[in-house]
């Protein structure tokens, strides 16, 4: 399997398929294939493995391509980013945050991965249910602006943003540290809690978070609803994402929008 990565914002993967070989994707992510590449969508196992991808931010369906003859088919993220191409030894894993998988070698496995530790589940941006990718095989993941790789030593430790944290290596821990300082908290404009990642393992950092995005095309409309979604996603940020930034934040912006 030959595969090509091409573009600079919006990037697409194309990959070459001979007779026999397969790649499967989540739904709505090819792009376009040439003539001779076949599609199958079906749950990947049965209908509670659906599940369990659709809870790890996932879709119940995935789709597999296969090749009659030579050709290609191409795929697409949803949002500006980067795409990695990673090739897993067998038994390899890697820890992404929910929505990062685009599409991988059908030898390749897609699992729920849950945070280790309930604060970081809460408060560190990532939620309690992360996804799960082993090898063998070539995987590629979808991560939102640019990445930033670092390899932290045993011991080791970074703290991090909400939704900065792409993916990591199974080593990683994560864990959550509230900050410091009254002024820091209402003015700094980082949240009450921030991820504090330990090594030893590989860490990829994304530069633009999608909940970033969305709420600054919410400050942009027009409209009471864009004002609701861009004060819910404020109140978020501030309790410091996860589960609980979501819940404060919704709940803020539904009393605003029954006003």
């Amino acid at each position: 399997m030959r595969y090509e990565i091409s573009g600079t914002v919006m990037q697409t993967v194309s990959i070459d398929l001979s007779p026999g070989e397969r790649i499967v994707s989540q739904t709505h992510a090819m792009a376009w294939m040439s003539d001779g590449i076949t599609m199958d969508t079906h749950t990947g196992g049965g209908l509670f493995a659906g599940l369990k991808r659709a809870l790890s931010g996932g879709s119940i369906f995935i789709t597999e391509y296969g090749a009659e003859r030579p050709g290609h088919v191409a795929f697409a993220p949803r949002f500006p980013g980067t795409i990695i191409a990673r090739e897993l030894r067998s038994g390899e894993s890697l820890i992404c945050r929910k929505e990062t998988f685009l599409c991988a070698e059908y030898s390749v496995s897609l699992e729920i991965a849950f945070q280790q530790r309930l604060g970081a589940g809460v408060f560190a941006g990532e939620g309690f249910i992360l996804q799960r990718v082993t090898g063998p095989g070539t995987v590629f993941l979808d991560l939102s602006g640019e990445v930033i790789e670092k390899t932290l030593s045993p011991g080791e430790r970074l703290r991090v943003h909400a939704g900065h944290i792409g993916m990591q290596e199974p080593t990683v821990s994560t864990d959550i540290q509230m900050v410091r300082g009254f002024r820091n908290i209402l003015f700094g404009g980082e949240g009450l809690f921030l991820a504090t990642l330990t090594g030893p393992g590989k860490i990829w950092l994304q530069s633009m978070p999608i909940l970033n995005l969305a709420e600054e095309i919410a400050r942009h409309l027009p409209s009471n609803e864009a004002r609701d979604a861009g004060v819910g996603a404020g109140v978020g940020r501030l309790v410091g994402g996860g589960a609980a930034g979501a819940v404060v934040g919704g709940l803020l912006g539904g009393l605003l929008g029954n006003e």
